[in-house]
């Protein structure tokens, strides 16, 4: 069991809104903390909260619910109170990342806290005094975020400190590998034509254009697929043009890229 799961405690003091209850875990189950704390919290409703953050019905049953804040984080090494607000008394105040490294390193002798106070004025001082560590939030001058959105930023740093960020992005449904030098240097050829065909290198250096294609071509990195879907946009064009060209009785009845259908 990740570390995060085992040894990191989130406890709010006295939460007004069940809504932000609500949120706290759905916070929590997508970090991987399971251990939440409610001193004097509001009346809830266990079926509400699982109905506002759906599958987390094992973080619900398993609140705890506290009578004072010392009784909360009794059994925890280290509490990062979480401020929004400057205070006159000059705790150590850093920012979720710092905080984040300082936790992790603590949790490997005990148990860990990140306390968050009330919607309406934060914590107060005498809360903060149990912490050891002051983190804000740098934000605009604009500083107030939601209680939820608090939690979910220094769980977020947390669980990316941990290494526990395990749930890997989905591979395209078409996947398709790299494309080959080969494909590179058909679909070159065939942005030339479609270039010549459309006299845009008329009264520019082909060879420099080309060159920029190129360049642009090879930092886009496309796969085998897409290259294909390009080099072929590139023979319609020229051979649009080339039809247009035949029916207002202009140059030639072929086309250069007759020879090379588009895939």
């Amino acid at each position: 069991m990740s570390i995060l799961a085992q040894q990191v405690r989130v406890v709010l003091l006295e939460p007004q809104d069940p809504v932000n209850i609500a949120g706290t875990v759905r916070a929590m189950k997508n970090m991987g903390v399971r251990d939440l704390r409610l001193v004097r919290p509001c009346p809830y409703d266990p079926y509400r909260l699982e109905g506002i953050a759906h599958g987390t019905r094992d973080i619900i049953d398993a609140i705890r619910i506290h009578a004072s804040l010392d009784e909360a984080v009794a059994d925890c090494v280290r509490v990062a109170a979480f401020i929004g607000k400057p205070r006159a008394a000059k705790w150590p105040v850093v920012a979720p990342r710092e905080a984040a490294a300082r936790l992790l390193e603590d949790a490997a002798h005990g148990p860990v806290a990140l306390l968050f106070g009330r919607e309406d004025w934060g914590l107060p001082n005498e809360a903060i005094d149990r912490a050891s560590l002051a983190v804000t939030i740098p934000t605009t001058d604009h500083a107030s975020l939601n209680v939820a959105q608090a939690v979910l930023i220094g769980l977020y740093e947390l669980h990316l400190g941990a290494g526990d960020a395990t749930r890997a992005p989905k591979r395209p449904r078409k996947d398709a590998p790299p494309a080959s030098q080969e494909a590179y240097e058909r679909l070159f050829a065939a942005a030339e034509r479609a270039l010549h065909t459309i006299d845009f290198l008329k009264t520019r250096f082909p060879e420099h254009v080309m060159r920029s294609v190129r360049s642009l071509a090879f930092r886009a990195e496309p796969d085998a697929r897409e290259i294909e879907l390009v080099r072929a946009m590139a023979i319609e064009v020229a051979r649009a043009f080339e039809r247009q060209r035949r029916e207002l009785g202009g140059a030639g009845a072929g086309s250069p890229d007759d020879r090379d259908p588009a895939p």
